[in-house]
Protein backbone atom coordinates (compact mmCIF):
# COMPACT_ATOMS: atom_id res chain seq x y z
CA UNK A 1 0.00 0.00 0.00
CA UNK A 2 2.69 2.60 0.81
CA UNK A 3 5.04 1.65 -2.44
CA UNK A 4 1.11 2.52 -4.00
CA UNK A 5 1.52 5.87 -2.71
CA UNK A 6 4.75 6.08 -3.20
CA UNK A 7 3.74 5.70 -7.54
CA UNK A 8 1.10 8.21 -6.95
CA UNK A 9 3.71 11.06 -6.05
CA UNK A 10 5.69 10.41 -9.40
CA UNK A 11 4.70 13.11 -11.32
CA UNK A 12 4.93 12.78 -15.21
CA UNK A 13 2.97 15.56 -16.70
CA UNK A 14 6.28 17.05 -17.70
CA UNK A 15 6.60 13.75 -19.89
CA UNK A 16 3.29 13.58 -21.12
CA UNK A 17 3.77 17.59 -22.21
CA UNK A 18 6.85 17.16 -24.05
CA UNK A 19 5.21 13.78 -25.94
CA UNK A 20 1.96 15.52 -26.70
CA UNK A 21 4.16 17.98 -28.08
CA UNK A 22 6.90 16.10 -29.80
CA UNK A 23 3.26 14.62 -31.62
CA UNK A 24 2.31 17.82 -32.32
CA UNK A 25 5.99 18.76 -34.21
CA UNK A 26 5.75 15.37 -36.24
CA UNK A 27 2.16 16.18 -37.54
CA UNK A 28 3.40 19.63 -38.62
CA UNK A 29 6.32 18.03 -40.25
CA UNK A 30 3.89 15.39 -42.16
CA UNK A 31 1.88 18.60 -43.20
CA UNK A 32 4.51 20.32 -44.92
CA UNK A 33 6.02 17.49 -46.51
CA UNK A 34 2.11 16.49 -47.71
CA UNK A 35 2.00 20.32 -48.74
CA UNK A 36 4.99 20.78 -50.75
CA UNK A 37 4.04 17.56 -52.59
CA UNK A 38 0.80 18.97 -53.33
CA UNK A 39 1.89 22.48 -54.40
CA UNK A 40 4.80 21.24 -56.61
CA UNK A 41 3.25 18.43 -58.19
CA UNK A 42 -0.04 20.51 -58.44
CA UNK A 43 -2.36 17.52 -56.74
CA UNK A 44 -5.87 18.64 -55.92
CA UNK A 45 -6.24 16.22 -52.69
CA UNK A 46 -2.27 16.22 -51.11
CA UNK A 47 -4.58 14.28 -48.42
CA UNK A 48 -4.08 11.10 -50.24
CA UNK A 49 -0.71 11.83 -49.41
CA UNK A 50 -1.20 12.30 -45.62
CA UNK A 51 -3.65 9.69 -45.65
CA UNK A 52 -1.11 7.05 -47.07
CA UNK A 53 1.75 7.89 -44.09
CA UNK A 54 -0.95 7.67 -41.48
CA UNK A 55 -1.41 4.32 -43.17
CA UNK A 56 1.92 3.60 -42.50
CA UNK A 57 2.06 4.77 -39.06
CA UNK A 58 -1.09 2.53 -38.52
CA UNK A 59 0.56 -0.50 -40.11
CA UNK A 60 4.06 -0.11 -37.54
CA UNK A 61 1.60 0.15 -34.11
CA UNK A 62 -0.29 -2.52 -35.26
CA UNK A 63 2.61 -5.02 -36.41
CA UNK A 64 5.20 -3.81 -34.47
CA UNK A 65 4.90 -6.07 -31.47
CA UNK A 66 4.43 -8.88 -33.90
CA UNK A 67 8.08 -7.49 -35.60
CA UNK A 68 9.43 -7.63 -32.19
CA UNK A 69 8.89 -10.78 -31.30
CA UNK A 70 10.86 -12.04 -34.47
CA UNK A 71 13.81 -9.78 -34.51
CA UNK A 72 14.27 -9.88 -30.99
CA UNK A 73 13.65 -14.05 -30.86
CA UNK A 74 11.31 -13.10 -28.17
CA UNK A 75 9.70 -16.39 -26.32
CA UNK A 76 6.70 -16.12 -23.92
CA UNK A 77 7.64 -18.04 -20.94
CA UNK A 78 5.06 -19.35 -18.28
CA UNK A 79 4.86 -18.72 -14.59
CA UNK A 80 5.69 -22.58 -14.13
CA UNK A 81 8.40 -21.87 -16.66
CA UNK A 82 9.84 -18.83 -14.54
CA UNK A 83 8.40 -18.21 -11.47
CA UNK A 84 10.91 -15.60 -10.19
CA UNK A 85 10.36 -13.61 -12.79
CA UNK A 86 6.52 -13.58 -13.36
CA UNK A 87 6.50 -12.90 -9.23
CA UNK A 88 8.43 -9.86 -9.55
CA UNK A 89 6.59 -8.59 -12.43
CA UNK A 90 3.26 -9.11 -10.86
CA UNK A 91 4.45 -7.56 -7.78
CA UNK A 92 5.88 -4.45 -9.53
CA UNK A 93 2.88 -4.06 -11.91
CA UNK A 94 0.64 -4.28 -8.94
CA UNK A 95 2.48 -1.24 -7.52
CA UNK A 96 2.16 0.27 -10.46
CA UNK A 97 -1.11 -0.04 -10.46
CA UNK A 98 -1.38 -1.49 -14.37
CA UNK A 99 -2.78 -5.04 -15.65
CA UNK A 100 0.44 -7.71 -15.26
CA UNK A 101 2.53 -7.75 -18.42
CA UNK A 102 2.91 -10.72 -20.94
CA UNK A 103 6.38 -11.84 -19.48
CA UNK A 104 8.82 -13.53 -21.78
CA UNK A 105 12.64 -14.03 -22.35
CA UNK A 106 14.64 -13.41 -25.54
CA UNK A 107 17.74 -15.81 -26.79
CA UNK A 108 19.79 -12.50 -27.15
CA UNK A 109 23.47 -13.06 -25.10
CA UNK A 110 23.84 -9.59 -24.60
CA UNK A 111 22.32 -8.42 -21.15
CA UNK A 112 19.31 -6.15 -21.40
CA UNK A 113 15.57 -5.63 -21.32
CA UNK A 114 12.87 -3.91 -23.25
CA UNK A 115 8.99 -3.39 -23.24
CA UNK A 116 6.62 -2.91 -26.10
CA UNK A 117 3.26 -3.38 -26.80
CA UNK A 118 0.16 -1.51 -28.39
CA UNK A 119 -0.93 -0.34 -25.17
CA UNK A 120 -1.25 -0.69 -21.18
CA UNK A 121 -3.50 -4.49 -21.16
CA UNK A 122 -1.19 -5.43 -24.05
CA UNK A 123 2.52 -4.61 -22.33
CA UNK A 124 5.02 -7.29 -22.57
CA UNK A 125 8.12 -7.24 -20.63
CA UNK A 126 10.96 -9.24 -22.11
CA UNK A 127 14.46 -9.60 -20.81
CA UNK A 128 17.65 -11.45 -22.39
CA UNK A 129 18.98 -14.32 -21.10
CA UNK A 130 22.15 -12.77 -20.76
CA UNK A 131 20.33 -10.40 -18.48
CA UNK A 132 19.10 -13.40 -16.22
CA UNK A 133 22.45 -14.63 -15.89
CA UNK A 134 23.86 -11.43 -14.99
CA UNK A 135 21.89 -9.55 -12.07
CA UNK A 136 21.23 -10.45 -8.66
CA UNK A 137 17.49 -10.19 -7.84
CA UNK A 138 17.63 -6.74 -6.44
CA UNK A 139 19.10 -5.65 -9.36
CA UNK A 140 16.72 -7.50 -12.06
CA UNK A 141 13.77 -6.28 -9.45
CA UNK A 142 15.10 -3.04 -10.48
CA UNK A 143 15.33 -3.10 -14.13
CA UNK A 144 12.02 -5.12 -14.27
CA UNK A 145 10.51 -1.67 -12.84
CA UNK A 146 12.31 0.87 -15.35
CA UNK A 147 10.74 -1.46 -18.07
CA UNK A 148 6.95 -1.38 -16.72
CA UNK A 149 7.19 2.46 -15.86
CA UNK A 150 7.52 2.63 -19.48
CA UNK A 151 4.34 0.92 -20.24
CA UNK A 152 3.10 2.70 -17.29
CA UNK A 153 3.97 5.93 -18.90
CA UNK A 154 2.62 5.15 -22.02
CA UNK A 155 5.49 6.26 -23.95
CA UNK A 156 6.43 3.09 -25.33
CA UNK A 157 3.10 3.39 -27.63
CA UNK A 158 4.50 7.26 -28.83
CA UNK A 159 7.70 5.60 -29.65
CA UNK A 160 6.52 3.29 -31.47
CA UNK A 161 3.87 6.02 -33.35
CA UNK A 162 6.80 8.45 -34.10
CA UNK A 163 9.37 6.74 -35.21
CA UNK A 164 7.96 5.81 -38.49
CA UNK A 165 8.02 9.47 -39.14
CA UNK A 166 11.82 10.02 -39.65
CA UNK A 167 11.62 6.88 -41.80
CA UNK A 168 8.76 7.93 -44.14
CA UNK A 169 10.70 11.09 -44.48
CA UNK A 170 14.33 9.39 -45.24
CA UNK A 171 12.25 7.39 -47.66
CA UNK A 172 10.58 9.83 -49.40
CA UNK A 173 14.00 12.03 -49.51
CA UNK A 174 16.24 9.25 -51.51
CA UNK A 175 13.29 8.59 -53.39
CA UNK A 176 12.91 12.15 -54.66
CA UNK A 177 16.70 13.79 -54.85
CA UNK A 178 17.72 10.42 -57.05
CA UNK A 179 14.74 9.93 -58.75
CA UNK A 180 15.01 11.29 -62.75
CA UNK A 181 12.21 12.57 -65.23
CA UNK A 182 10.31 15.85 -66.45
CA UNK A 183 9.93 16.96 -62.55
CA UNK A 184 13.23 16.91 -61.70
CA UNK A 185 13.54 20.19 -60.13
CA UNK A 186 10.29 19.86 -58.42
CA UNK A 187 11.82 16.52 -57.05
CA UNK A 188 14.73 17.98 -55.80
CA UNK A 189 12.66 20.61 -53.75
CA UNK A 190 11.08 17.81 -52.13
CA UNK A 191 13.78 15.78 -51.79
CA UNK A 192 15.42 18.17 -49.74
CA UNK A 193 12.51 19.26 -47.61
CA UNK A 194 11.79 15.44 -46.98
CA UNK A 195 15.77 15.42 -45.89
CA UNK A 196 14.92 18.00 -43.44
CA UNK A 197 12.20 16.98 -42.08
CA UNK A 198 13.95 13.61 -41.45
CA UNK A 199 16.71 15.19 -39.49
CA UNK A 200 14.34 17.37 -37.29
CA UNK A 201 11.92 14.43 -36.74
CA UNK A 202 14.97 12.25 -35.61
CA UNK A 203 16.19 14.79 -33.33
CA UNK A 204 12.91 14.79 -32.02
CA UNK A 205 12.87 10.99 -31.60
CA UNK A 206 16.02 11.04 -29.59
CA UNK A 207 14.98 13.83 -27.35
CA UNK A 208 12.04 11.91 -26.45
CA UNK A 209 13.59 8.54 -25.79
CA UNK A 210 15.98 10.27 -23.77
CA UNK A 211 13.51 12.17 -21.54
CA UNK A 212 11.20 8.96 -21.39
CA UNK A 213 14.38 7.20 -19.77
CA UNK A 214 14.66 9.65 -16.83
CA UNK A 215 11.56 9.23 -15.95
CA UNK A 216 11.37 5.04 -16.65
CA UNK A 217 14.02 5.61 -13.87
CA UNK A 218 12.46 7.41 -11.23
CA UNK A 219 8.87 5.09 -11.55
CA UNK A 220 11.26 1.93 -10.97
CA UNK A 221 12.27 3.69 -8.00
CA UNK A 222 8.56 4.52 -6.85
CA UNK A 223 7.35 0.67 -7.62
CA UNK A 224 10.08 -1.08 -4.98
CA UNK A 225 13.57 -0.93 -7.24
CA UNK A 226 16.32 0.51 -4.94
CA UNK A 227 18.33 3.59 -6.48
CA UNK A 228 21.66 1.97 -5.96
CA UNK A 229 20.56 -1.54 -7.56
CA UNK A 230 19.12 0.19 -10.37
CA UNK A 231 22.32 2.21 -10.56
CA UNK A 232 24.52 -1.27 -10.25
CA UNK A 233 22.70 -2.66 -13.09
CA UNK A 234 23.22 0.38 -15.64
CA UNK A 235 26.50 -0.51 -14.63
CA UNK A 236 26.59 -4.26 -15.38
CA UNK A 237 24.80 -3.52 -18.36
CA UNK A 238 27.20 -0.98 -20.06
CA UNK A 239 30.01 -3.04 -18.89
CA UNK A 240 29.03 -5.99 -20.86
CA UNK A 241 27.43 -3.94 -23.64
CA UNK A 242 31.08 -2.49 -24.12
CA UNK A 243 32.23 -6.18 -24.25
CA UNK A 244 30.18 -7.48 -26.75
CA UNK A 245 31.10 -8.35 -30.30
CA UNK A 246 30.47 -6.31 -32.98
CA UNK A 247 28.58 -9.21 -34.40
CA UNK A 248 26.39 -9.33 -30.75
CA UNK A 249 25.73 -5.54 -31.14
CA UNK A 250 25.03 -6.10 -35.07
CA UNK A 251 21.80 -8.56 -33.75
CA UNK A 252 20.61 -5.65 -31.45
CA UNK A 253 21.57 -2.05 -32.98
CA UNK A 254 18.25 -1.79 -34.69
CA UNK A 255 16.05 -1.99 -31.64
CA UNK A 256 18.44 -0.10 -28.82
CA UNK A 257 16.12 2.43 -28.01
CA UNK A 258 13.89 0.08 -26.14
CA UNK A 259 16.40 -1.24 -24.56
CA UNK A 260 17.65 -0.16 -20.59
CA UNK A 261 21.49 1.34 -22.21
CA UNK A 262 22.76 2.33 -25.48
CA UNK A 263 24.55 -0.91 -26.07
CA UNK A 264 26.50 1.48 -29.17
CA UNK A 265 28.37 3.53 -27.13
CA UNK A 266 28.51 1.41 -24.22
CA UNK A 267 32.44 1.27 -24.85
CA UNK A 268 32.36 5.38 -24.14
CA UNK A 269 30.23 5.11 -21.53
CA UNK A 270 32.17 2.60 -19.41
CA UNK A 271 35.24 4.81 -18.92
CA UNK A 272 33.25 7.59 -17.19
CA UNK A 273 31.29 4.90 -15.18
CA UNK A 274 34.11 3.13 -13.39
CA UNK A 275 34.95 6.65 -11.51
CA UNK A 276 31.49 5.23 -9.64
CA UNK A 277 32.93 1.77 -8.63
CA UNK A 278 34.84 3.45 -5.39
CA UNK A 279 36.50 -0.67 -4.71
CA UNK A 280 36.18 -1.53 -8.17
CA UNK A 281 34.15 -4.46 -7.41
CA UNK A 282 31.82 -4.05 -10.78
CA UNK A 283 28.85 -3.00 -8.96
CA UNK A 284 28.01 0.28 -7.13
CA UNK A 285 26.97 -0.28 -3.75
CA UNK A 286 24.65 2.31 -1.44
CA UNK A 287 27.42 3.76 0.50
CA UNK A 288 28.86 4.46 -3.26
CA UNK A 289 25.74 6.13 -4.48
CA UNK A 290 25.26 8.09 -1.29
CA UNK A 291 28.48 9.56 -2.20
CA UNK A 292 28.03 10.65 -5.14
CA UNK A 293 25.51 12.87 -3.95
CA UNK A 294 27.58 15.25 -2.57
CA UNK A 295 30.83 13.92 -5.07
CA UNK A 296 31.80 15.95 -8.88
CA UNK A 297 31.83 13.58 -11.31
CA UNK A 298 33.70 13.93 -14.65
CA UNK A 299 31.60 14.34 -18.10
CA UNK A 300 33.36 14.77 -21.11
CA UNK A 301 32.74 17.51 -23.31
CA UNK A 302 32.75 14.88 -26.36
CA UNK A 303 30.01 12.42 -24.26
CA UNK A 304 27.82 15.47 -23.70
CA UNK A 305 27.80 16.49 -27.35
CA UNK A 306 27.32 12.55 -28.47
CA UNK A 307 24.15 12.40 -26.02
CA UNK A 308 22.10 14.59 -28.35
CA UNK A 309 22.73 11.97 -31.09
CA UNK A 310 22.07 9.31 -28.60
CA UNK A 311 18.58 7.12 -27.64
CA UNK A 312 19.89 7.30 -24.18
CA UNK A 313 20.70 9.91 -21.49
CA UNK A 314 24.15 10.09 -20.29
CA UNK A 315 25.00 7.21 -17.81
CA UNK A 316 26.89 9.29 -15.38
CA UNK A 317 24.34 11.64 -15.23
CA UNK A 318 21.64 9.07 -15.04
CA UNK A 319 23.33 7.21 -12.31
CA UNK A 320 23.80 10.68 -10.56
CA UNK A 321 20.40 11.23 -10.54
CA UNK A 322 19.53 7.79 -8.81
CA UNK A 323 21.67 9.16 -5.99
CA UNK A 324 19.68 12.28 -5.51
CA UNK A 325 16.93 9.81 -4.93
CA UNK A 326 18.36 7.41 -2.41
Amino acid sequence: MEEKSKMKKVSTWKLQLRMFLAMMLFGLLMAVVVTVIGVFFNISFPAFYAGFFLLIILGQYLAGPKLVEMSMKVHYVSPEEAPNLHRLVEELAMNAGIPKPKVAISEFSIPNAFAFGRRQKDGRVCVTQGLLNRLNEGELKAVLGHEISHIKHRDMIVMTAISAVPVICYWLALSTLYSSGDNDGYSFIIGIVALAAYVIGQLLVLFVSRVREYYADQGSVAIGGEPHQLASALYKLTYESASASKEQLKEVQGFKAFFVNDVSDARNEIQELSQLDLDMDGSISQSELDSLKYNRVNIKTSSRLFEIFSTHPNMVKRVKRLAEMS
